[in-house]
C-alpha cells in the first residue's frame, strides 16, 4: 500500500495497527490495517547536539567551542530536552533520532573539597549506545584548572565519535614583538589552543627565535639573540623558572628540536664557519657534528621515530634552499623538495606529512616530498606548525595590517584567528602536557 509521505527527506518508519472503532462482521476477520508512517529527518550539518552540563557555567562553554573549531560542528540550541545523563533519555530517544544530529553529549558536574568533578557520557544517538560507557574526570576548584579539564574533555568526546585523540589540551607558544632595533623587546609566550589564556614565559630586550615544545610539553628550547651578541639557545621550563643556556660558545646558535625521547637537541650552529646541523644533550654536553657541507643548512626537526631528521640547505643554490632528509643509521641525505624555495620543516606525530614555508607561504607535503599544497596565501615569511593529531595547524598571517595566527581545520578548512600584540613569530603546537 503506498504510505502517507510526510515530507520527502531522510525517512523514519513505524508500522501502526489502526483497529476500527465499529466494525461490521466482514471487516472483524480483516486483518489489521497496517498504515507506514514516514517521518522528515532534517539533514544536519551539526554532527554533536551538546547540552550544556548540569551545575556548570564554567566548562561546557569552552568544550563546545573547542568541538566547534573542528569538522565535528556542535549545537545547543532548539534542542528537545535538556538530559543530564542517558538514564533521562528513557522513552525519548526517537524525539533526539528525529533531529538527525548523530551524537549527544550530556553530563553534570559537582564540587566537594575543593575539587570538581564532571561526568559525562557521548551517546551515538541512532543506536542509543554510549560510546565507551560513563566518563568522568576530577579537577581542582580553579580557572586554570577546570579550562585544562574543559581541554582534556573535548579531546575525549573528538576521540570517542572520530578514533582519534583530540588536540584542545596542547598549547601554542608563540614569540610577540614590539618595538624595533636596540628598542626590540621579544616575549616568549604561551597560549591555549583555543587561543585563550596567552601568558609570558619570559621577555628579552632584544630578539627570540624558533621555540621548539620538548615531547613531554613541560619545556620549551629556544634561541635569544640580544644587542652586538650571538643567538644563545636556552631550555626554560613552561610552568616558571629561569633558562638555562646549552650552547654556550659563539655562531648563530639557531633552531633546536628535541628529539622524540627529549634527551638530545639538533640545532644549526656557525661556530666552526658556514651554518651546520650539530646533536647535543639536552643538558648541553656531547656535541656532535652530523651535516658539514660547506652550504648553508638550518631548520632540522626530528622524525616521530627519531631515526632521521629533516632539514633545509642551500646545497646548489643558497638563494633557494631546499628540504632534505637526513638517515641516522647510514647516514644517507634525500632531497624531497621540488619548489622554488622551501624552508622550516616540520613532521606531524606520525611522520606522514611535513609543514614547510614554500615560498612566502605556509604549505604542507607528504613525506616523500609529494603532493605539496599551500594552507593559505600570506606572504609572510612563517611556517606552519601541525596540531598533535595532524588535523590543524598554526601558523602567522595578516588582518587589516596587524599580525594574527590563524588556526586552520585541514579537514574542514574552517579556521579563526587569535590577535596579539606587535608582531607574531613561529607558532608552534605543543603535545599534552603529560
Amino acid at each position: 500500500m503506498t504510505p502517507f509521505n510526510i515530507h520527502s527527506a531522510h525517512r523514519l518508519s513505524k508500522l501502526f495497527l489502526l483497529t476500527p472503532l465499529f466494525l461490521t462482521p466482514l471487516m472483524a476477520a480483516a486483518a489489521p490495517l497496517e498504515i507506514e508512517v514516514v517521518v522528515d529527518v532534517p539533514k544536519q550539518q551539526n554532527q554533536i547536539a551538546f547540552v550544556p552540563f548540569a551545575g556548570d557555567t564554567v566548562m561546557s562553554p569552552i568544550i563546545s567551542s573547542d568541538l566547534n573549531h573542528t569538522e565535528l560542528k556542535v549545537t545547543s540550541e532548539n534542542l528537545p530536552q535538556q538530559p543530564r545523563s542517558s538514564s533521562e533519555l528513557s522513552g525519548t530517544l526517537p524525539v533526539w533520532q528525529s533531529i538527525g544530529i548523530p551524537y549527544l553529549v550530556v553530563g553534570s558536574t559537582s564540587t566537594n573539597r575543593g575539587k570538581v568533578t564532571t561526568n559525562y557520557e557521548v551517546i551515538e544517538v541512532k543506536s542509543g549506545r554510549i560510546l565507551a560507557g560513563k566518563q568522568s574526570l576530577t579537577a581542582n576548584n580553579n580557572k586554570e584548572s577546570m579550562r585544562y579539564a574543559s581541554h582534556v574533555i573535548a579531546d575525549k568526546v573528538y576521540e570517542l565519535i572520530t578514533g582519534i585523540p583530540g588536540d584542545f589540551s596542547g598549547r601554542i607558544a608563540y614569540i610577540e614583538e614590539t618595538g624595533g632595533g636596540k628598542d626590540k623587546v621579544s616575549k616568549l609566550m604561551v597560549m591555549d589552543a583555543d587561543g585563550e589564556n596567552a601568558r609570558a614565559i619570559t621577555e628579552v630586550p632584544g630578539s627570540i627565535f624558533s621555540p621548539a615544545w620538548s615531547p613531554d610539553g613541560n619545556r620549551i628550547a629556544y634561541s635569544v639573540q640580544r644587542d652586538k651578541s650571538y643567538p644563545v639557545i636556552y631550555i626554560q621550563s613552561v610552568s616558571g623558572g629561569g633558562a638555562t643556556p646549552i650552547t654556550p660558545f659563539p655562531g648563530n646558535n639557531l633552531n633546536p628540536s628535541f628529539s622524540p625521547d627529549g634527551s638530545k637537541i639538533l640545532f644549526s650552529s656557525s661556530f666552526e664557519g658556514s651554518a651546520d646541523i650539530y646533536e647535543i644533550n639536552s643538558n648541553g654536553s656531547g656535541l656532535r657534528k652530523i651535516i658539514d657541507w660547506p652550504s648553508i643548512e638550518m631548520h632540522p626537526n626530528y622524525a616521530p621515530d627519531g631515526k632521521s631528521f629533516l632539514f633545509t640547505s642551500g646545497r646548489g643554490n643558497e638563494n633557494k634552499p631546499q628540504i632534505y632528509r637526513y638517515e641516522f643509521g647510514s647516514g644517507r641525505t634525500t632531497k624531497l623538495s621540488s619548489s622554488g624555495y622551501a624552508t622550516s620543516p616540520q613532521f606531524n606525530s606520525d611522520g606522514s606529512q611535513i609543514a614547510f614555508l614554500n615560498g612566502r607561504d605556509p604549505a604542507i607535503m607528504n613525506s616523500n616530498g609529494t603532493g605539496a599544497a599551500k594552507v593559505g596565501n600570506t606572504g609572510i615569511d612563517e611556517a606552519p606548525s601541525f596540531s598533535p593529531n595532524g588535523k590543524r595547524v598554526v601558523y602567522v598571517s595578516k588582518q587589516g595590517g596587524e599580525g594574527i595566527l590563524t588556526i586552520k581545520s585541514l579537514e574542514s578548512g574552517d579556521s579563526f584567528n587569535v590577535p596579539v600584540k606587535g608582531t607574531a613569530r613561529s607558532p608552534v603546537w605543543s603535545a599534552s602536557p603529560k
